[in-house]
Formats: structure tokens, sequence, C-alpha cells
């Protein structure tokens, strides 16, 4: 979780929900800034969808609890929801409405003092002011996910939650929406789940990395931009605290190992830091056998964090193979 003074306009603890003996996500601690677009980046099937429906209220966690904009999204719903805008993956529009009449309709359910002075105002920002009196199901797919931006800015919240903003849409209508939503993120938090890596480097702040319901990576997009630099650690005689202490290592910001002797570790990129790993392992007596760096890409992390997962599910199967014998 980055840590900062300000308070989080989005925030989970923990937050787990399970349907029975499936855990849909697991434990996930992260907190959203003011000011920041955050990509929750996964492949289908991740956990993205559970994550933003809990953030929201729409399903109560098993184990956890998730706040909107310091408000509890359980036992504080109305007020939480009076601060969040949300854009879920099927947009909820009715057809047979004009999209004026419909955002009229969606600023009287949200308790609006007078709709009329938002509605021309989130139509020129989502470019439909031309389209005021048009009918809904005679609108294009990205004309339609406009629609559903506009419901979701209508009462102005600080907090934007959106849910695969892009699925379906061509390549120009991506393109628009994805402009629509940074310009839309210069004035609140943004959180955003895709599977698309193209569209976190565009628009987002920051990645989060879903995968089996579990982050598996927190990291600015500065950072990646930047040419940060991992480094690719193999040991003969690691313990059980080599991680632990490859953290404590200055200039070292991440650990992770997807097999017991191999270890990859996140760094600032100088040599002084490479120098200071080695150093480490040689004191620990782990048996330094390999030591290499490679910079860092979006597409290469996401890849390797994949491949982290699946060999920790395999890992796991194992395990449950050899108790049940």
């Amino acid at each position: 979780m980055n840590s900062t003074d300000k308070p989080a306009m989005i925030k989970a603890e923990n937050l787990t929900k399970r349907y029975g003996a499936f855990t849909a996500v697991a434990n996930l601690t992260f907190s959203c800034q003011p000011g920041e677009i955050v990509g929750l980046l996964g492949p289908n099937g991740a956990g993205k969808t559970t994550t933003m429906r809990l953030l929201t209220g729409y399903l109560p966690p098993t184990v956890g609890d998730a706040a909107i904009a310091g408000h509890h999204t359980i036992n504080d719903s109305l007020q939480a929801r009076q601060r969040l805008g949300y854009l879920p993956e099927t947009v909820p529009l009715y057809p047979e409405m004009t999209v004026a009449g419909y955002l009229q309709f969606v600023g009287k359910v949200r308790r609006l003092d007078n709709p009329w002075e938002r509605i021309d105002e989130v139509l020129e920002a989502v470019g439909l002011l031309d389209r005021a009196e048009s009918i809904i199901g005679k609108l294009s797919k990205g004309m339609r996910q406009r629609v559903g931006l506009a419901q979701a800015l209508l009462h102005d919240p600080d907090v934007l939650i959106l849910d695969e903003p892009t699925i379906g849409l061509d390549p120009a209508q991506i393109v628009e929406i994805r402009q629509l939503i940074a310009n839309a993120g210069r004035q609140r938090t943004v959180l955003l789940s895709t599977h698309i890596l193209a569209e976190v480097e565009q628009i987002c702040s920051r990645v989060i990395m879903l995968i089996n319901g579990r982050i598996y990576a927190d990291l600015p997009m500065s950072q990646i931009k930047e040419g940060s630099t991992q480094l690719a650690l193999e040991l003969a005689h690691p313990t059980d605290e080599t991680s632990s202490a490859l953290q404590a290592v200055e200039g070292v910001t991440a650990v992770s190992s997807s097999h017991p002797n191999q270890f990859l570790l996140t760094v600032d990129g100088r040599d002084e830091t490479r120098q200071r790993v080695a150093e480490t392992a040689v004191s620990h007596g782990w048996g330094l056998l390999e030591l290499k760096s490679n910079q860092i890409s979006l597409e290469k992390l996401f890849l390797e964090k994949l491949k982290e997962a699946q060999a920790s599910s395999e890992s796991v199967v194992r395990s449950v193979e050899k108790a049940t014998g």
C-alpha cells in the first residue's frame, strides 16, 4: 500500500470474498489517494469485478473492510455512495429513454436539487451535448458507454470506479473513452479495471496487478516508465529469513520468489544497491550463484507475475495432493 499523509479516497483492508469453498478475492489491502488514476490490471477471472463490487458496496465482504472517502461501504453505505460514481461492466441504461431524460431520472434518484444544472455540463464533458434528445437504444455502443460515464459523473463525485470501461469498443471509441477518463481523473480519484496493458500505460499513474484474487504487484507507473531495474538473484542455500533480509536492503523496494532458490528484486537501479544485495547474500552465507539486472516493462512484469501466480497455484495443488495421499 502506498503511504501518504493525505486521506485515502479508496481504502481496502484485508478485503476477502468467498462463495462457499471458492475464494474470489483474498486479503486485498490497498488505498488510492486524491488525484490518482489507478489501473486494476489482471487477466479475465482474476477477481477485478468482484473487487469493484465490494468497493462500491454492491457486495458485502466475507472478511475485511472497504471505505470511500472515509465512509464505510457497508455501515455508512449512503454517505459512501454519495461520494462515488460507478460504471459497471454492463452499463445500466434504459434503451427507450432519451439521453437527457435518463440523466434527469438518475439525478432524481440521487436526489439532486436541480439535475438540469449538471446535465448540460456532463453531456458536454463526455461529448454528447448534441445527442441529448437521442434515444439511447439507437446509439452506438461507444455512445452508450459515454452515457454511462455521464451518469457516473452527474453528481460530481470525488471517486470514480470504472469496470472494464472500454470493453467491446472499436479502436477509435477506445481512444475517445480513454481521453474522457483521463480528463475526469484530473479532479478525482479514479480506479479502473482492465486486462489491457496499453490502457494502464496510457492513462494510469499506478498499477495494481490482481491475479487469482490476490495482489501480486502495486507500483507507480513512473517507476516502470523511467526504466526501473529488477535484479534476478539465485542462491544455493536461502533461508526462511532471506526475503525479509533482502527487503531490508537500502534501495530494494520489492522482493518476490517463484522458486525456493530464485528471487526477483525491484530496486532503484543504482550500482551501490546491486553491490549491497551481493554483500548481503555473501555475509549471510546463502551461496550466491547468480546476480543479474534487467529493465522492467509493464508487459514483462505482468507476464512474470502470471508465472509466479501459476507456480504458487501448482505448489498448493501438490501440497493438497500430498496431504490427502
